[in-house]
């Protein structure tokens, strides 16, 4: 089967650059959306160069440019969007409402992959501000690819390893201390963590899979499901050294709320990416920790 051509928007960014490396390793023929107004930002044009030297083609559009959306999505099978989402740092998810318009209009595109990546917004709906803002304007989007009937695919990543593992899950933390730790709680909640890295490779997989369309996409890697409890064994484990606890109570700790979930049937309206992909070598929570060290 030919594979598909990818529409990436939101390159550059923090997820977007590992999908258009995951879309290019696999062979797709790999299309990045950047900004003319792209300014004096260096960093964003040698991203760019980088993905053209690999073989990637840059489209110049604009979501304040319809036709410009339009005429990009013309030249690909497939549109996945990383803009940010994450309330902590710029949030863009309801521009993606215009990318739907476009793509109604284009008519030609087999396969949609809004920005989503995290928890599930559909089981977020006792989310507490301000994480809930990100999961309701999720759903709108959602909402409105279904009712322009255009074929979808919803990924559902859990936490990102980046910001949860790094700092043993401690917020606003990245780094793992080799002190004191606070817990959740008991710290027995489990959670799910995920490598960005294979998080692209999970997304670029699933584009030509028909068993995924119209579906939601769920990445739940069997040894990566763990408490935060665990995860702080582990590095304890690769340290050689016990780190102070201190508990913070549920009531201290609002992201405490159903922030992560993996106690859930994924049922028939998703899949679950490492049964579908098993040849995917996916991060451990182990191996991502050792970078660390």
């Amino acid at each position: 089967m030919e594979k598909s051509k990818v529409l990436i928007i939101g390159g550059t960014g923090y997820l977007g650059k590992r999908l258009v490396k995951a879309s290019l390793r696999l062979g797709h023929e790999t299309y990045v959306l950047h900004r003319a107004e792209i300014g004096v930002d260096i960093e964003k044009v040698e991203k760019l160069l980088s993905f053209k030297k690999k073989g990637a083609h840059l489209v110049c559009g604009s979501f304040d440019d319809h036709q410009s959306l339009v005429n990009a999505v013309k030249s690909v099978d497939v549109v996945i969007c990383a803009i940010s989402g994450v309330h902590i740092r710029s949030h863009q998810i309801l521009l993606q409402l215009k990318l739907v318009d476009a793509i109604k209009e284009a008519g030609n595109v087999k396969r949609f992959l809004p920005s989503e990546f995290g928890t599930d917004p559909a089981r977020m709906e006792d989310a507490m501000e301000p994480g809930r803002i990100t999961f309701d304007d999720k759903m709108v989007v959602r909402r409105a690819i279904e009712e322009a009937k255009i074929p979808f695919t919803y990924v559902s990543a859990n936490c990102f390893a980046g910001y949860f593992l790094g700092g043993l899950c401690q917020p606003g933390l990245i780094i793992p201390p080799t002190d004191r730790v606070f817990l959740h709680g008991d710290g027995n909640q489990k959670a799910i963590y995920v490598d960005e890295d294979d998080i692209a490779m999970y997304t670029l997989k699933t584009i030509d899979d028909p068993r995924t369309l119209n579906k939601t996409l769920y990445i739940r890697p069997p040894k990566n499901i763990l408490s935060q409890r665990e995860v702080v064994e582990t590095w304890e484990n690769l340290i050689g050294k016990e780190l102070d606890k201190v508990s913070i109570s549920k009531q201290d700790f609002l992201a405490n709320m159903k922030g992560c979930l993996a106690n859930f049937e994924i049922g028939e309206g998703g899949e679950e990416a490492s049964k579908l992909y098993p040849k995917v070598h996916y991060i451990s929570v182990d191996e991502y920790l050792k970078r660390y060290l």
